[in-house]
C-alpha cells in the first residue's frame, strides 16, 4: 500500500515562501509520477504542478508558473513544492498524489485528479495580505 504524507504548510504573508514536502511510502516510489493539487473553499480541486517519475518532465499551471517549483528526491522518497512570491489567492489545502507510471522514457506526468491512485491527507497553506 502506498501512503503519502504532506508537510510544510502554514501561515505566511504575501510575497513569502513555503516549501511543501510529500513523503511517499513504498519501494517503487521511483516509478511513480507525482502531482500537487490544491482546493480552496468553495472551489474545485485544481492541478498545480506535476513531475514524471524521473524528474525529467514537469508541469505547472498558469497561475503558479514562474513562482512554484516541483522537484523530487527518489533516494528520500520525497517530492517537494517550493512556493515563492505567494499570493492570497494561493490559499488552499494542498494535496500530493501519486500514480504508477510505467513509461520507460520517464517523461510522462499527469494533470487530472482522476489519473492518480494515491492521495495524501492535505496540508493547509494560508497567505495573508
Amino acid at each position: 500500500q502506498v501512503q503519502l504524507v504532506e508537510s510544510g504548510g502554514g501561515l505566511v504573508q504575501a510575497g513569502g515562501s513555503l516549501r511543501l514536502s510529500c513523503a511517499v511510502s513504498g519501494r517503487t516510489f521511483s516509478s511513480y509520477a507525482v502531482g500537487w493539487f490544491r482546493q480552496a473553499p468553495g472551489k474545485e480541486r485544481e492541478s498545480v504542478a506535476a513531475i514524471s517519475w524521473s524528474g525529467g518532465s514537469t508541469y505547472y499551471s498558469d497561475s503558479v508558473k514562474g513562482r512554484f517549483a516541483i522537484s523530487r528526491d527518489n533516494a528520500k522518497n520525497t517530492v517537494y513544492l517550493q512556493m515563492n512570491s505567494l499570493k492570497p489567492e494561493d490559499t488552499a489545502v494542498y494535496y500530493c498524489a501519486a500514480v504508477g507510471s510505467p513509461d520507460d522514457s520517464g517523461l510522462f506526468y499527469y494533470t487530472e485528479d482522476y489519473e492518480y491512485d494515491y492521495w495524501g491527507q492535505g496540508t493547509q497553506v494560508t497567505v495573508s495580505s
